[in-house]
């Protein structure tokens, strides 16, 4: 079982860095590019907007059978024929609230008709990762890193062909570019459907409301917590869109620069999915956590920091390679969300400290509290600063986020920050900065001494080992993942 987890999760990882990385700057950029800022932004407003109250498709549910048909594999019929249900029940509530509340913000025609594709996509994204989980806990684990993926990969197939072949002869517009993902969508929705009748054997249908409601409250404060937590990362670019005047080319300027933290986040977000188990185990075998929770952060952080930095430093040269237009403003905003990154980093290690330590409530306040502070300072900032006021918010919100994850941390584990470590940390930060500040002093507009800085910062940490071999051995060994 060990060596099985420990290969399913390599293989997770090198599928993700293979396909999601060329789908985000291949195809995702090469549209922007194509259509415009203007057309763009507006999709990724709508494409955010239809994103804040997704967790209403899904209320737990998917986390919930997960963790029970890993227990109980035998009940997946039951729960099959009762989850299907409430899905489409859900779907049919969730479409309803969005597309009034987009009713009431004052959408035109061409956009309801935008967002209603948008929001079935969306309702086709939580069926398969509903599917997969039920894969996943049956450790069918190989075929649901492969589903994971199968949605980017047939998009990719198909908006390649859009976009650069000359098989039909017309204008590519973004509705393309959305339908292109609803079949890509259907056919890895039928394709997982399949693979688990296959697994499975037939399933019947039965709706049992008892059952249901109980379900529900139990996976209740998980589903509020994603609710918040993807309002308060999502809702800049709305306010964005809504208050500025030329909201969608706006929009699609912010996305410029977002994008390449989405791409980012990739790391951090698979790094906090490792560590969830790690820490869970951790914690109820009583076993001394501290240490571990350090070496984690550094882990997660000198990359995070050794990717940031050069890339504050060189962030025109990085819009003027990927975009055609509006390069100089949407890099002043990438430098902004560069530290913003960080903080998502840092989050990401210690919601997930807590997330396994079953502080749900203690997540919920600080989610809540972010929501009521980044609409806030997006309303503000947004109306005096524009597009660099929207960063800056997000910098804020992710800033405060964290900051109370660390503390609230630090108070429940009683975590001690060793002195010598703090030094080392500082030190290898200010030994990037300066290789990267010197690098780019030299040429800020070359790749090559980029791609340097990049390296060189990641090197230093090793120099001044906040980076052990034993232990970074360790943390990938079968012991250190599920014993």
């Amino acid at each position: 079982m060990k060596r099985v987890f420990t290969t399913n999760l390599l293989l997770l990882l090198l599928l993700n860095i293979l396909i999601k990385p060329f789908w985000i700057f291949g195809i995702d950029r090469s549209v922007q590019n194509l259509l415009g800022a203007g057309e763009y932004g507006m999709f990724y407003t709508l494409f955010n907007f239809s994103l804040l109250l997704n967790i209403l498709l899904d209320l737990g549910i998917t986390n919930f059978n997960n963790r029970e048909i890993s227990r109980y594999p035998q009940l997946i019929g039951k729960y099959f024929s009762n989850i299907v249900g409430i899905k489409i029940f859900l779907a049919l509530g969730y479409a309803l609230i969005t597309i009034l509340m987009a009713l009431s913000l004052g959408y035109n025609n061409r956009q309801i008709s935008l967002l209603l594709l948008l929001v079935f996509n969306q309702f086709l994204s939580s069926l398969i990762l509903y599917l997969r989980s039920n894969l996943n806990g049956l450790h069918f684990f190989k075929l649901d890193s492969v589903l994971s993926v199968l949605d980017k990969t047939l998009m990719i197939l198909i908006c390649s062909v859009l976009l650069w072949s000359n098989i039909f002869r017309y204008d590519f517009t973004i509705e393309y570019f959305v339908l292109a993902q609803t079949i890509s969508y259907v056919a890895t929705a039928i394709i997982a459907f399949i693979i688990v009748i296959g697994k499975t054997g037939s399933i019947s249908f039965k709706f049992e409301l008892p059952f249901s409601l109980s379900m529900l409250r139990s996976s209740f404060p998980y589903a509020m917590l994603v609710l918040l937590m993807t309002v308060y990362s999502r809702v800049d670019s709305v306010v964005i869109e809504r208050i500025l005047p030329n909201g969608d080319v706006a929009a699609g300027i912010y996305a410029q620069a977002f994008r390449l933290i989405d791409a980012a986040n990739m790391f951090p977000f698979l790094f906090a999915s490792l560590l969830l188990p790690i820490f869970s185990r951790m914690i109820k075998n009583s076993t001394k956590i501290s240490s571990f929770v350090g070496f984690s952060l550094v882990l997660l952080l000198v990359p995070v920091v050794s990717f940031s930095i050069p890339t504050f430093a060189f962030r025109g040269h990085i819009m003027d390679i990927l975009y055609h237009e509006h390069a100089v403003y949407s890099s002043d905003i990438l430098g902004v969300l560069m530290g913003s990154f960080i903080f998502i980093a840092m989050g990401y290690v210690f919601g997930t400290l807590l997330t396994a330590k079953g502080e749900l409530k203690t997540l919920n306040y600080i989610s809540f509290a972010a929501v009521v502070l980044g609409i806030s300072v997006q309303l503000f900032l947004v109306k005096r600063f524009g597009i660099l006021g929207a960063a800056y918010g997000n910098l804020i919100t992710n800033g405060f986020v964290a900051s109370l994850s660390i503390w609230f941390s630090i108070k429940l584990f009683q975590f001690n920050l060793a002195k010598n470590f703090a030094i080392r940390f500082i030190s290898f930060a200010i030994t990037s900065i300066a290789i990267t500040a010197l690098l780019c002093y030299i040429d800020d507009k070359s790749s090559i001494n980029y791609i340097i800085a990049l390296l060189l910062s990641f090197i230093s940490a090793f120099i001044f080992k906040l980076i052990n071999y034993k232990e970074l051995i360790s943390f990938f060994s079968k012991e250190t993942s599920l014993k």
